[in-house]
């Protein structure tokens, strides 16, 4: 397997607005983020994701882009971006910037141009079609609920919108706005920028002919049509001709309904695409039939099966990207640990699991700090469209019960992980000296930065010590998986392997206490204990171990 510098990476992402404000408005900046870089230096990442920081109207947090090349008035200035990156580069961090391509906002010059009428040049750079009788040109839903078409009365067409009707899909179909593209990606890399992440990139490609999907419901999903469509591959390759393969970058795409063999072809060994994808098989396993907000608990012995079969399929032959929680999840440690009784251990524990198998790492602004979900007491607290959009559709126009939606709120909204970073114990938790955009945690006052630093045995320095041993032992990256005890129903254990050596990594999913039993077939004649979340001798004998709840313990065995 071949070494790369992004594959030996740890990635941390920033979600700007939430970040730490410098002026006082409430809203996170550039300036914010720069003042933070030595905080980030120790904790020891490598890599910042930001999340996008371009000239947008802000209908979904900045992710309706208007202008590639401005920085939005909120974030600060182009000149503060250049000081940024400059900052980073110094204390040898490397800089990975959102690119949004599959959709633009509607404010974008291309957008405004495109409808004034069926022959302006720019009309072709979006998806426009005629209604059929009055009804929209297919069935496809969006994203954020409801219909994927927006009527457009000047030019009486529909344009199609995967997304907020603010954000009109590209035609990737048009090769003059697919140099567009390429040129302001360039135009980014030559600023020094040292990667991509690239959000929803496996939407750009629809189906020829746009078919309504099969259902014959009025708004039935349509994602067979346009996830993962015919002409991904050829785009995304040309892109890395184009522009990607010129440069010692990284990316990675966001591939939602992507396959272990779709992820094969994005991001394989070979280079002609990606570095790796963003899968979220993983992320809906406490959906219910009625998908995201049809919240049903999730069972380890699918998290195990999900897993393994990603490390496994993609094993020499693409790179996996590792998360638990990013801008869009809700917290990992409310989701998939204990923020009660055992938030610090289910925290570290988590981190573990994590970033002891093999890929990328990614942590999300305070994960590091173990914040948690948020409960707000009115739906009018809350931010995200789709978080509204979700509510107006399901308890204002469709009667279901307020108490039951906004309990699916509390557990899967994207607001649980927008909520500020808590800092320190002062006023809005040191984010802002002004009024938060978002309403702050209430628990900032026993979470935050400060007694994290303060405190030898927070999961800020737990994080430390993960990255630490990242960088030392080869076997953490670059060892093959194996999942071991399957059938054990509150443990998630596994073997990586390089050449001679063998790290197993034990985890205690529940509050219950459980003993892990060693299977006879994993010889060994040393072992040495890495990493582990509770005090703990470095005992000889592992063949029987009783853990604690949220255990979670990683050896070197020789």
């Amino acid at each position: 397997m071949e070494k790369k510098w992004w594959k030996e990476s740890v990635v941390y992402q920033i979600y700007p607005r939430s970040f730490m404000d410098s002026n006082g408005d409430g809203i996170g900046d550039i300036k914010g983020i720069t003042s933070k870089l030595d905080y980030l230096k120790e904790l020891g990442i490598d890599v910042i994701w930001l999340s996008p920081v371009y000239q947008s109207p802000n209908d979904d947090n900045g992710y309706d882009i208007s202008d590639y090349q401005n920085i939005m008035d909120e974030f600060g200035t182009m000149e503060d971006m250049d000081e940024l990156l400059a900052e980073m580069h110094a204390r040898n961090m490397k800089l990975m910037m959102d690119l949004v391509v599959n959709h633009s906002s509607d404010e974008h010059k291309w957008f405004v141009e495109s409808r004034k009428s069926k022959d302006n040049p720019y009309r072709d750079y979006y998806i426009w079609r005629p209604g059929k009788d009055g009804e929209e040109p297919n069935n496809w839903t969006s994203f954020f609920s409801g219909s994927a078409w927006q009527y457009d009365e000047e030019i009486e067409e529909y344009f199609l919108h995967l997304f907020s009707k603010k954000q009109p899909d590209l035609n990737w179909e048009n090769p003059t706005l697919r140099k567009e593209i390429y040129d302001m990606m360039t135009w980014w890399l030559d600023k020094g920028i040292d990667g991509f992440r690239m959000d929803v990139i496996n939407l750009i490609s629809k189906a020829e002919g746009l078919p309504s999907a099969p259902g014959g419901e009025k708004y039935d999903w349509g994602g067979e049509f346009f996830m993962n469509g015919p002409r991904v591959h050829e785009y995304l390759q040309e892109m890395n001709r184009e522009v990607l393969s010129k440069y010692d970058m990284m990316t990675v795409g966001e591939c939602p309904g992507a396959s272990t063999k779709d992820a094969a072809k994005y991001a394989n060994e070979e280079g002609t695409e990606l570095n790796m994808i963003f899968t979220f098989e993983h992320m809906d396993l406490d959906s219910g039939p009625g998908g995201k907000w049809d919240v049903k608990p999730w069972k380890l012995a699918d998290l195990k099966a999900v897993m393994t079969k990603w490390q496994k399929d993609l094993e020499g032959k693409g790179w996996n990207s590792l998360y638990l929680n990013n801008h869009d999840q809700p917290r990992m440690v409310s989701r998939l640990g204990n923020d009660q009784d055992y938030r610090v251990e289910s925290a570290k524990m988590l981190a573990t699991f994590l970033h002891m198998l093999q890929g990328t790492p990614y942590i999300y602004q305070g994960e590091e700090l173990g914040m948690t979900n948020v409960q707000f007491e009115s739906i009018e607290e809350y931010n995200d469209i789709e978080i509204q959009n979700m509510y107006r559709e399901k308890v204002i126009e469709g009667n279901e019960d307020h108490q039951k939606v906004m309990e699916a709120i509390y557990v899967k909204g994207r607001d649980n992980a927008r909520t500020p970073i808590q800092w320190d114990d002062s006023e809005n938790a040191g984010f802002t000296t002004g009024t938060p955009w978002l309403k702050v945690n209430q628990n900032y006052k026993e979470i935050n930065a400060k007694y994290a630093l303060e405190d030898k045995e927070s999961v800020f320095y737990y994080y430390q010590k993960l990255i630490k041993l990242r960088k030392e032992l080869d076997i953490i990256v670059y060892g093959t998986y194996d999942l071991i005890l399957e059938e054990e129903e509150n443990i998630y254990a596994y073997t990586r392997t390089l050449a001679d050596e063998k790290l197993l990594v034990m985890c205690n999913f529940t509050a219950v206490e459980t003993k892990f039993n060693l299977p006879e077939h994993i010889p060994f004649t040393s072992s040495e204990l890495l990493i582990n979340n509770y005090d703990v001798q470095n005992c000889s004998d592992i063949s029987s171990i009783k853990l604690r709840p949220y255990e979670s313990r990683a050896y070197l065995l020789k």
